[in-house]
């Protein structure tokens, strides 16, 4: 195998494998930020992308799809239950988003953890040409930065951490606090979301290993310096604003209206069926909204859209029954054999049907609990070429930082939140318009394209002064 200049290391490589209806296998591009984010960069660079495939125990040779180069690492049935579903999403997902649901830590979790992040290490230490580039992401891969730098210390590593990260007070119930700790402190460039997470990271560190830090810099022993700092993630908003220009999606946004009975609001919300997207909440509002007679179903319909997500974890299969529940008891109440009070959608969509309901929604409702981002906030403002519609923003998702033109709330508080959804469905067009034109500027100028130079920028900073570390500490 060829080495490449530049690897993506990251959970899942960027391609499911499907089974066509007459056999065939085949690999289509996966759904999901990440792989959104990256995908443009990977076709503009001599790259390849380690990751795992998806499915257990499933051993493949490294192969190309869609120009990618891609290595695949296999996990078994049990590392994937261990690693996967309990360490990274029952253990690190919920501690990091301040502990909506309580996280569970089990040795065994943190064990396998270990030995998985080592083998993704390996396949990037591997991978990569002398003096080349690493850029590690996300969660699942924390301990990954520094077995990479044990393994090839001549190459610049990177690592972009997708979701928040917590206050001290929170992080340091973690039994393995340390140990990640140092583990990301393997990478020269470390990516937040948001300015906060970088500041919490930093006082962990400063707190549990004693570095020394000056501004957005952490001095390791030994001479080393890690560039800590906020890059907010973004989407590429070409194929959105295409999608939004097609004449087939304008009327497919027509007929979503017509399905409904054509009624006077729409309001849609979009997202993984997670604990800290605040879909309960946002539930409970609209039903009080309706009970109340603040609006009526005649006028307004709520589309929520909710792609299954991690469907053996029990907090998971817990949320789903739970609103499943109160939308049945929302629609039980108010539907009439016209008009259905909340359209509930488990399961996911292609873009195209994405695009055409984004264009249909006069309310778009982004209401986490917690959230290191939030692209479908993004999304939502890149298709409204006719600056319209109203943004709901809760201020805990990273996208409240930058898109300012919109309503934003407090999830947990629900009259705040009542409040907040009536003002959106009143909203006068001009003052729409206005806020739109404020947040398409902000999001086509920041594009996915924007974040991805800001990262590497830094990372090939990081590389110039890798034999110049008193310059480094002089940036």
């Amino acid at each position: 195998m060829v080495a490449a200049e530049f690897v993506v290391v990251a959970n899942r490589l960027p391609v499911d494998r499907v089974v066509t209806a007459d056999g065939e296998e085949i690999w289509r591009t996966s759904p999901g930020g990440l792989v959104a984010a990256l995908e443009p960069m990977m076709h503009s660079v001599d790259g390849a992308w380690v990751g795992w495939a998806g499915m257990p125990d499933l051993e493949l040779a490294p192969f190309t799809a869609d120009g990618i180069r891609l290595l695949p690492v296999p996990l078994s049935a049990s590392e994937i239950q261990l690693y996967y579903e309990g360490f990274s999403n029952d253990t690190i997902w919920p501690l990091y988003h301040d502990v909506i649901a309580p996280p569970q830590f089990h040795r065994e979790w943190w064990d396998a953890y270990v030995t998985v992040n080592l083998r993704f290490a390996e396949a990037a230490a591997a991978a990569v040409a002398k003096g080349g580039t690493v850029w590690v992401h996300d969660y699942q891969l924390q301990l990954v930065p520094e077995m990479v730098r044990n393994l090839r210390p001549d190459v610049t590593i990177g690592y972009f951490h997708h979701i928040p990260f917590p206050a001290h007070s929170l992080y340091a119930q973690l039994p393995w606090r340390d140990h990640v700790l140092r583990g990301l402190l393997g990478a020269d460039v470390i990516g937040f979301q948001r300015a906060q997470d970088s500041a919490n990271f930093i006082a962990a560190v400063k707190r549990r290993l004693g570095y020394e830090t000056k501004a957005a810099l952490v001095a390791i022993p030994g001479g080393r310096h890690v560039h800590v700092k906020a890059f907010p993630i973004s989407i590429d908003t070409t194929p959105y604003r295409e999608l939004a220009r097609r004449p087939d999606i304008r009327a497919r946004a027509a007929e979503i209206r017509a399905g409904l009975g054509n009624p006077k609001h729409i309001l849609l919300g979009v997202d993984r069926l997670d604990y800290t997207k605040g879909i309960r909440h946002r539930i409970k509002a609209y039903g009080e909204l309706l009970d109340q007679g603040r609006i009526s179903v005649e006028d307004a319909t709520f589309i929520q859209v909710a792609s299954p997500s991690r469907e053996r974890v029990d907090a998971y299969v817990h949320l789903r029954d739970e609103v499943e529940l109160a939308i049945g008891r929302i629609n039980g109440d108010h539907d009439t054999l016209g008009h259905t009070a909340i359209r509930y959608l488990h399961q996911g969509f292609p873009r195209e049907e994405m695009v055409a309901m984004y264009l249909a929604a006069d309310v778009m409702l982004v209401t986490a609990l917690r959230d290191g981002m939030n692209l479908v906030a993004k999304e939502y403002v890149a298709t409204r070429a006719d600056n319209r519609g109203v943004l709901v923003l809760s201020e805990f998702t990273g996208a409240s930082d930058e898109l300012k033109q919109v309503v934003r709330v407090n999830p947990h508080d629900i009259e705040g939140m009542k409040d907040a959804i009536v003002a959106a469905l009143e909203m006068p067009r001009e003052e729409q318009a206005r806020r739109m034109r404020s947040l398409r500027k902000r999001v086509l100028e920041h594009d996915v394209d924007a974040w991805s130079r800001s990262f590497l920028k830094a990372l090939e900073h990081a590389a110039a002064h890798r034999q110049h570390p008193h310059e480094q500490e002089q940036a």
